[in-house]
């Protein structure tokens, strides 16, 4: 390894869950590049976390940006953890989900795990091993009508994981997916819009009608999901590899 502090990347890092995951690897110790469009975003989010963070600007969706990204990252150390959290949905029916949004969800929530993964694990099994981690959904696992997009993308990122897992399995690198349900998040806070806007209902009611699509009837915190990847991230989870947590309070059952 070219340096002897815990890295870890992250991408989608300058809000939601991504911004959860920052401030609880930083917590651990580690060193994290945390990776969004946003650079103010993540400048906010390096002075209010410190030091440990390293800021970088990338549109992940553009290949160009990814792979340049990756080489700057590897020219600093070997990571350790490589959480792929970046993802985007489209909400339409099939008739009016246009090429080009399928091509932008995929390109986001598929081909950008798969060219970080690619780049980053041949020096993560070289230094001795890492984790990758994946940010699903509930929708990896079951279909959910007018977002055929999102839900392609997040069974191809599911599939993925498995390969990947399979394929490292021996040089000590594990890959696992975490598939959570509601997020208090942007998107949460959309889909409340956008049932309020198409039903009538306040957002106060929209909110519950979301929370208790789970059987404990409450929205999972970023933070939740940020601790299940330090989990996986730490020594406990180290045989742990090709795995598919459901962190949605049981809503997938």
């Amino acid at each position: 390894m070219k340096t002897s502090k815990k890295m870890a990347v992250v991408t989608g890092a300058s809000r939601g869950i991504g911004r959860a995951l920052v401030q609880a690897f930083a917590k651990e110790g580690y060193e994290v590049w945390a990776l969004a469009r946003a650079a103010d975003a993540l400048e906010s989010l390096q002075r209010e976390t410190g030091d440990a963070v390293r800021p970088l600007a990338v549109d992940v969706a553009d290949e160009a940006a990814v792979l340049a990204a990756s080489k700057r990252i590897l020219e600093a150390g070997t990571p350790r953890v490589l959480v792929n959290n970046a993802g985007i949905t489209v909400s339409a029916p099939l008739n009016k989900t246009t090429t080009q949004d399928f091509q932008k969800v995929m390109a986001v929530n598929v081909t950008a795990p798969f060219l970080f993964s690619r780049e980053l694990i041949p020096a993560m099994a070289a230094a001795g091993g890492g984790r990758i981690i994946n940010i699903g959904s509930i929708a990896a696992t079951r279909g959910v009508k007018y977002t055929s997009a999102y839900c392609a993308s997040k069974h191809a990122l599911l599939g993925l994981t498995k390969s990947l897992a399979v394929e490292w399995a021996r040089k000590n690198v594990t890959v696992n997916i975490v598939n959570p349900g509601w997020v208090e998040t942007d998107m949460f806070s959309n889909a409340k819009a956008a049932i309020s806007k198409t039903t009538g209902r306040s957002e106060q009611e929209a909110h519950a009608a979301l929370a208790n699509m789970n059987a404990m009837g409450r929205v999972i915190q970023p933070e939740e999901v940020a601790a299940l990847c330090v989990f996986l991230a730490s020594d406990a989870a180290a045989t742990i590899t090709g795995a598919a947590y459901n962190i949605d309070g049981g809503e997938a059952g």
